[in-house]
């Protein structure tokens, strides 16, 4: 999967990754490969990225937005 993790100023992370978790409004969630488009708003927290070679990457949020569709995922964050 693609991901992209944006702030209202620049692009903090771009890349592939194999499993992404966020901090949904109502409850934490991941997403895999192939998941089912979905539009969520995203509460505080943290967002774990696991790149291939089980690379991990965190960002502390305080709110935002994701879209996941066709293996790509965008996020808007508020730091």
């Amino acid at each position: 999967m693609f991901i992209e993790i944006l702030t209202p100023d620049k692009k903090i992370f771009e890349g592939e990754a194999e499993l992404v978790q966020v901090p949904g409004s109502n409850g934490s969630f991941e997403i895999l490969n192939n998941h089912a488009p979905i539009i969520s708003t995203l509460g505080e927290g943290k967002i774990k990225v696991v790149s291939e070679g089980k690379k991990e990457d965190s960002f502390q949020i305080k709110s935002g937005v994701i879209e996941v569709l066709k293996n790509k995922i965008i996020v808007l964050i508020e730091t």
